[in-house]
């Protein structure tokens, strides 16, 4: 595939995909005669792993370091298996801050919903109280 389908196909950038292959978070893409990217199987598989891991918030440093040490070989599946694992560790903190922040949304949301409840039922007091005045 061109970088335009890969592009379109990924709802990415041209410069996304190819910023992706210069800082090393995909291998090189295979390339025709002419020098036009040629997008594979294998390449589209790398930018699937990659967007999902980046769009995690997994830093482009560990990504291109996996991918770095997948390009020397199976010498490397330990140290590759260690960095995914710190990387998965790092991603359930953030999890479990991400969760407590949201019950902290979740409890001031619902403070203003009864603030909301409260000052209505004061305005429909306070109406009562004209009309039976009148």
């Amino acid at each position: 595939m061109t970088i335009s389908e890969v592009s379109e196909k990924y709802a990415m950038t041209q410069d996304t995909l190819r910023y992706y292959e210069r800082v090393g978070l995909i291998p090189p893409v295979p390339r025709k005669p002419s020098g036009i990217r040629d997008y594979d199987a294998h390449s589209c598989g790398w930018i699937e792993f990659i967007r999902c891991m980046r769009r995690a918030g997994l830093p482009v440093e560990a990504l291109s370091e996996y991918v770095r040490m997948y390009q020397e070989g199976d010498t490397t599946k330990e140290a590759r298996r260690a960095l995914l694992v710190e990387e998965r560790r790092r991603l359930d903190e953030r999890i479990r801050t991400m969760l407590a922040t949201r019950e902290r949304l979740d409890y001031k949301i619902a403070n203003y919903d009864k603030i909301d409840k409260v000052a209505g039922n004061l305005e429909k007091a306070d109406r009562a109280d004209i009309n039976e005045s009148a």
